[in-house]
């Protein structure tokens, strides 16, 4: 099954919840930026937290951007999220890699370290939400549960998982946002905790059913689960000639004129996608040009 995201809600309108596969971005993701196995769980997990967050907005254009800054090996991760939940992301440090943990799974808290997790919101309004909570562990969905506590006083569970195979492609990925409702009872809670305890971990479900619908219903066996919306997601990164063309104008005449002296030319590689946008001698002229018009009369 390709990936796909699902929202659901329980029949008794106390819980909400989101659920995503996302097994072929998370490849996709490793190949654009040859990651190491335990770089390709950290963001892959990111992506899928970000893809579940990002869904939830509303209005077209809107954005968020999910950003793990720890002191570990790893560095910055980073992952932005359309309304649609299509994402992108990198990992300052892709060829990070560590030994297994005692238990035999990828250390991804430790490679993360201590730090911060940050959630920018970009509603197509006057300014963006920003929301920073500090780091429980760095294993990214405890931190990412804590944010929504924390921030957005939702008390919410998260579950991500990636599995990597023994040639250090993804097996599975995915991962699961449960959400309480305004007046969701003790029972409720008791009843949520219960099921994703019983269930076990994201990327042994996943192995078994890659159905983001059929793994909310698994996390939430103990209520009447209501799928809302079933759609598909993929790696998409919005990188173009115009934006990037809009980004060296941003620099101004000088620093382009720099450039050109220096360089003669300009390759510009996008950290999402990897794509190089190459700019002639030619171009940058053509570019210099423009951004001399744009000065004030008094700084010519």
């Amino acid at each position: 099954m390709s990936d796909r995201l699902v929202r659901a809600i329980t029949s008794d309108g106390m819980v909400k919840a989101t659920a995503v596969t996302t097994r072929e971005l998370t490849e996709r993701a490793r190949n654009i930026h040859t990651t190491l196995p335990v770089a390709t769980a950290a963001l892959g997990r990111t992506l899928a937290a970000a893809s579940m967050m990002g869904n939830a907005l509303k209005g077209a254009g809107a954005s968020l951007t999910l950003q793990i800054k720890g002191d570990g090996e790893l560095g910055t991760i980073l992952a932005v999220s359309d309304a649609e939940g299509n994402v992108r992301g990198y990992v300052v440090n892709p060829h990070t890699d560590r030994p297994l943990r005692p238990d035999g799974k990828l250390d991804v808290g430790g490679a993360v370290g201590t730090g911060t997790l940050t959630v920018i919101k970009d509603l197509n309004m006057r300014e963006p939400y920003v929301g920073t909570v500090d780091l429980l562990g760095g294993e990214i969905a405890e931190d990412v549960a804590a944010y929504f506590v924390e921030s957005e006083q939702i008390p919410t569970a998260c579950g991500l998982g990636v599995l990597i195979d023994r040639d250090q492609s993804v097996l599975t990925a995915g991962g699961y946002l449960i959400q309480l409702l305004p007046g969701a009872s003790e029972d409720t809670i008791v009843k949520v905790e219960g099921g994703i305890m019983a269930a076990g971990s994201v990327t042994s479900l996943l192995r078994e059913n890659d159905d983001p619908a059929e793994l909310l219903r698994t996390v939430l066996s103990d209520f009447d689960v209501r799928i809302l919306e079933e759609q598909p997601i993929e790696y998409r990164c919005y990188c173009s000639r115009e934006r990037v063309t809009g980004a060296l104008l941003s620099l101004g005449a000088q620093e382009l004129q720099s450039i050109l002296d220096e360089q003669g030319q300009a390759d510009i590689t996008c950290q999402f996608c990897d794509r190089v946008h190459h700019f002639t001698a030619s171009d940058l002229r053509g570019l210099i040009a423009k951004a001399s018009k744009k000065l004030p009369r008094e700084d010519r």
